[in-house]
């Protein structure tokens, strides 16, 4: 089997990547988003997304003929899917995974498939997601075998392929992380690596579909579990009045201990929202995965009585003031450092939730984005960092960017500051 043709369906923070590494192989891509304007900005040979040097290969690329972009599938040889898998219903408490997109997908792809064909699902997923793509796709195309059926002699290959990129340095994980590849049969598999040998310098493991969605999870309820116990930690060190940035610096010179940093919260795609995908599968026998979620998604809400006891105290200290009269500054959006992505940044569901609680000024600072988005647009102002240390007299620091470490200690002694990610520790 060649791949002379492939398609990424889905040009977001890893489909794009993951499409520019393939094209800079000198392989034919070609992208398929549903948005007009990330496709018209891709065929310019400019970039939508943040990620460092991803904006050279993507030009590269497009101006040299192996990438173009388009919002209907085209013929290939190969047909990556990653698309977003969100909740059906933001944080209502059910945490049912949304696998519309992926649906949407595969109908649309399915006209254009063929014998020979191979169809990659690396949207992260709820176990045995694969087996319904490949049965939405038997549906759409009778005329053609499918492995659920026709095992190692059907027409079309399905695998899963979940990413395991760390945004910031997703163009160089993505060649050199290893890749779990699970196919429904083993030639699936074996097609699979064979395109991902492509540009993979790590190790493609070969496994089951159901076992790479379900490793895909694990390693993110994984760091769940992690990030929560230091969250929780933080609050308890909080209550006895220690310093728990010190306190886990002490506590992992010990040889066989690591803990983790805490923050104001658990963001991104993946971490923040894969271990539900387990607990809504098996809500009986998750309970850590469950109660690690429960601790993450709980710390905004302790940040946000931070900031309020910081707020009663300023007045306490300042009598002739009231609350009207005082700005607060929030430093950062992004749900890590350095990066623009706000996907279940706990950081920006902090700034909301004050944006609406406090009936004074309201500013964000966030050096990676241009404009605020729509839940704050009418009630924050987006400035510099200047501009926040010259008029609010409360600062929240919720991201670690390099901008705000690189400010002089001085700085934040001069307002009331709440450092909810440990860049002064």
């Amino acid at each position: 089997m060649s791949f002379e043709t492939i398609s990424i369906v889905g040009l977001g923070y890893i489909g794009l990547p993951t499409a520019a590494v393939f094209a800079s192989r000198k392989i034919k891509v070609i992208g398929v988003d549903v948005n007009q304007k990330a496709v018209d900005t891709i065929n310019r040979g400019h970039i939508h997304i943040v990620e460092p040097d991803l904006d050279m290969m993507v030009h590269a690329a497009v101006t040299e003929g192996y990438l173009r972009a388009t919002t209907q599938p085209e013929p290939a040889d190969a047909f990556l899917i990653a698309v977003p898998t969100p909740f059906k219903s933001d944080h209502n408490g059910d945490h049912e995974p949304d696998l519309s997109y992926i649906e949407s997908s595969s109908k649309a792809i399915a006209p254009v498939l063929k014998k020979g064909d191979l169809v990659i699902l690396e949207s992260t997923s709820p176990v045995g997601t694969t087996e319904k793509m490949a049965g939405w796709l038997a549906t759409a195309r009778p005329d053609l075998t499918f492995p659920q059926t026709r095992g190692e002699a059907s027409d079309i290959r399905v695998a899963y392929c979940p990413e395991r990129v760390l945004p910031g340095h997703v163009l160089r994980e993505l060649v050199q992380n290893d890749r779990v590849i699970g196919g429904m049969t083993l030639k699936c598999s074996e097609a699979a690596a064979r395109l991902y040998k492509t540009f993979v310098q790590g190790e493609c493991v070969i496994t089951t579909a159901r076992t790479a969605e379900m490793c895909k999870l694990t390693e993110n309820s994984f760091r769940d579990v992690n990030i929560a116990f230091a969250n929780e930690l933080s609050i308890i060190c909080d209550k006895l009045d220690i310093n728990v940035w010190e306190l886990i610096k002490l506590a992992n010179r010990h040889p066989r201990v690591n803990i983790l940093q805490p923050g104001p919260g658990v963001g991104g795609h993946c971490i923040a929202v894969d271990p539900w995908f387990i607990v809504s599968q098996t809500p009986d026998e998750a309970r850590l995965i469950r109660t690690a979620r429960e601790v993450n998604d709980a710390k905004p809400e302790w940040v946000i009585s931070k900031v309020k006891c910081a707020l009663a105290d300023y007045l306490s200290a300042n009598p002739d003031k009231t609350a009207k009269e005082v700005t607060i500054a929030c430093f950062g959006l992004a749900f890590k450092a350095d990066i623009d992505d706000l996907r279940e940044s706990p950081a920006l569901a902090i700034s909301t939730k004050l944006a609406r609680l406090h009936p004074g000024e309201l500013l964000v600072v966030e050096p990676h984005i241009e404009t605020l988005p729509a839940v704050l647009f009418e009630h924050a102002q987006l400035v510099t960092v200047e501009q926040a240390q010259g008029r609010a007299q409360i600062a929240l620091i919720l991201v670690g960017h390099k901008t705000f470490k690189d400010q002089p200690a001085e700085v934040w002694e001069k307002m009331s500051t709440i450092d909810a990610c440990g860049i002064q520790a």
